[in-house]
């Protein structure tokens, strides 16, 4: 690869505001505000509006569409049109 043109990868805070949820990754990201992370090192920090511990999907809370109504529609359809 060559050299000086990929940005710098380091350690950066994600942190969740609606949830009060933060993690330590590795990102190429950097955040203008820096928080104090648990081992005593300062990281920058970026917030984000929705993570896994947030999302409908990932904590059950999400809504199932139903489908059967719109397949059955279009079954009748198809036999008309067949």
């Amino acid at each position: 690869m060559r050299k000086g043109i990929h940005p710098d990868y380091g350690p950066v805070v994600f942190r969740d505001r609606a949830a009060g949820h933060a993690f330590l990754t590795r990102s190429t990201l950097t955040g203008e505000k820096t928080v104090e992370w648990a081992d005593g090192h300062t990281y920058p920090v970026v917030d984000v509006e929705i993570s896994d511990v947030s999302h409908p999907f990932c904590t059950g809370t999400a809504r199932v569409l139903d489908t059967a109504g719109r397949v059955e529609r279009f079954e009748r359809w198809y036999r008309k049109r067949g």
